[in-house]
């Protein structure tokens, strides 16, 4: 036979559709769903059958968006701002950015007998800066832990210092343990004893240490018999070896002493309530900074300097005399000056026990202030700024500092 001719023929027949397919096996038919009919049911549907497209994940989120979240509303107190307000990336791009300045004004109130004043609340105050009446967004009578550097006086009289050190016990009683104290001591020089520390036995020990005996008094001897050496019938005991009268100058470096304690206690906590504390009579001299400098790095870090006024200072009648200045005896007692700019008070006390209790009245007055803050626009740190603390009750006195410097901008 010839296969040849077949194979044509066959190909032929399949174009023409004389042979047709192989027929749809049944199983692969009953897999199809008959058309609806209007005189039966619909059938079940089909098993195995992906779901239509609406259903699937994506697209209902799409058609049913699901809420967004409740936004988170915070309460603060009356007088207080949130840390970090809510914003949205859109409101970044409306932020205008604007610099202030959070200023604190400690301030204690006192009746008419030198009594503090309790009780007082926000509505009773009003502070203005620079003539100009601030919104205050902070308000508080809890009492603040103390960062305070006591600055001790050695250059004194020896009576007066002994004097002094036998009140020093009652010195590290005055703070509680929530303190932290630091000791620096001073004369011709200033020396730091003691590193901030919590007001325990290590205030105490060093306190210990820093009792020394202070100067005989009276003035160099620069005329007088004496004045050239020892000599005999107005002759100098070795004539051949020359005698000039070089009396050692007395230095009593305040400034310098004042100063080391704010550098120190600039690097403090700002939680805490920051203070000089100086036991001295106030006298300056041969320091290397200034007052007007002293000043401002005060100003500048918020310190109040409070003192207890020993010795002579204490004298009633002894300020008048300190007006007049003796050449070479440098300046009178400044600590008045300080502790007015600044905030703080002074307490002339002359005998033990007016000490021991000066001692206390200042850490218990340093720690129980009122405390104001406002905000204010930002400006070079050289500004000085002045404050003005009213009082809306009558017959009270306001201690509170007369200005500041700001901070310098953050680098």
């Amino acid at each position: 036979m010839d296969f040849t001719l077949i194979n044509r023929f066959l190909g032929i027949a399949a174009l023409m559709g004389v042979i047709s397919s192989p027929a749809i096996p049944q199983q692969t038919q009953q897999n199809v769903p008959d058309a609806p009919s209007a005189t039966r049911p619909a059938g079940q549907l089909p098993k195995n059958v992906p779901p239509p497209a609406a259903t699937t994940p994506d697209a209902t989120q799409q058609a049913n968006p699901a809420p967004p979240p409740p936004s988170t509303i915070k309460t603060v107190p009356a007088g207080s701002v949130p840390d970090k307000p809510a914003t949205t990336g859109r409101d970044d791009l409306y932020k205008i950015i604007v610099r202030v300045n959070q200023v604190t004004v400690p301030v204690t109130v006192k009746d008419t007998n030198g009594r503090l004043v309790e009780g007082l609340l926000k509505n009773d105050f009003s502070v203005y800066e620079d003539g100009k009446e601030q919104t205050l967004n902070f308000f508080t009578s809890d009492p603040f832990p103390l960062s305070a550097a006591v600055v001790l006086d050695l250059g004194m009289s020896d009576d007066v210092v002994r004097k002094v050190n036998e009140t020093l016990p009652a010195l590290a009683g005055a703070f509680s343990p929530y303190d932290e104290v630091g000791l620096y001591v001073y004369g011709n020089t200033v020396s730091k004893s003691l590193d901030f520390s919590p007001a325990n036995d290590r205030f105490s020990s060093a306190l210990s240490r820093a009792k020394k005996p202070g100067r005989t008094g009276g003035v160099p001897v620069v005329s007088g018999p004496m004045a050239g050496g020892p000599n005999i019938n107005g002759v100098p005991f070795d004539p051949s070896v020359p005698h000039v009268s070089t009396p050692r100058r007395e230095s009593r470096v305040l400034n310098d002493a004042i100063l080391a304690a704010a550098i120190d206690l600039a690097r403090r906590e700002r939680t805490r309530r920051k203070i000089i504390f100086v036991i001295s009579d106030g006298r300056e001299i041969g320091s290397k900074a200034g007052y007007s400098d002293v000043l401002k790095a005060l100003l500048t870090n918020n310190i109040n300097v409070y003192a207890v006024n020993v010795g002579a200072s204490a004298i009633p009648g002894y300020r008048k005399l300190e007006s007049v200045n003796i050449p070479f005896s440098g300046a009178g007692n400044i600590l008045p000056k300080y502790a007015s700019s600044t905030g703080g008070q002074v307490f002339p006390e002359f005998d033990r026990d007016a000490i021991e209790r000066a001692y206390a009245q200042v850490t218990g007055e340093a720690r129980n202030q009122y405390t104001l803050g406002y905000s204010t626009r930002a400006t070079p740190s050289t500004d000085y700024r002045s404050i003005e603390v009213r009082i809306h009750r009558g017959g009270l006195k306001v201690i509170a500092r007369d200005g500041y410097f700001p901070l310098p901008k953050a680098r």
